[in-house]
């Protein structure tokens, strides 16, 4: 049975490019810089062990990040603290499982080394119900594409793993795995239902297949 957890008005944010995390996914990471172990100690002493992934902006011409905070999405995906381990020299090993897409309302000036912000979860109350269903799904055309891209791209799988999984996770772990731009991992998050997701990663895939050359498919 899912455990279904309260969501609080205010979260911790990691900006990580690239890290996606969708609900009902798990996302592992490494734990290693000294603002991020703060953040992590943190939220082991709350209820909730929430934790916001979110995408950074692409920089703009002449933004100096060292100057000002790098501007983020206003979508992430919170992931709740599941598994975590410590190493010897104090570095930590955590399981992130997705429970619920936000919105950063905005974030709050705060004295702790790491972000937070106030966000809404108004319109994302499926991301905590059950797996979404795509009744429009080809599977064996969309496993051919999938193959031509790890062949074309020189990556291994484990072929039984994807063909035992049930469609959501198939999607979502694709989504979340494939080394794509971070600001296609952001549409990819902000997909509206799982067809949309699907759709969009195909369109990704087929559009990695020509080696790029059309001008740019997700705005």
């Amino acid at each position: 049975m899912k455990l279904k957890v309260a969501l609080p008005d205010t979260v911790p944010v990691f900006p990580l490019p690239g890290a996606l995390l969708l609900p009902r996914a798990r996302l592992p990471l490494h734990i290693f810089e000294p603002r991020y172990i703060a953040m992590l100690e943190a939220c082991l002493a709350t209820p909730s062990r929430l934790i916001g992934m979110v995408q950074p902006c692409q920089q703009r011409p002449g933004e100096n990040h060292g100057m000002t905070p790098t501007r983020l999405h206003q979508i992430g995906c919170a992931g709740r603290i599941s598994q975590f381990s410590e190493t010897e020299d104090g570095r930590y090993m955590i399981t992130l499982s997705g429970v619920s897409r936000f919105r950063i309302r905005e974030e709050i000036q705060c004295d702790t080394p790491y972000r937070q912000a106030r966000v809404s979860w108004d319109s994302f109350a499926a991301d905590q119900g059950p797996e979404e269903q795509d009744m429009l799904f080809n599977r064996p055309s969309f496993m051919a594409l999938l193959e031509r891209y790890l062949t074309q791209m020189g990556l291994d799988t484990d072929w039984g793993s994807l063909d035992e999984a049930d469609d959501e996770l198939l999607i979502n772990s694709l989504a979340m795995i494939l080394d794509f731009a971070p600001e296609d991992k952001q549409a990819l998050l902000e997909a509206p239902s799982l067809p949309t997701r699907r759709e969009t990663l195909v369109t990704l895939i087929e559009f990695a297949l020509r080696g790029g050359q059309d001008e740019e498919i997700l705005q």
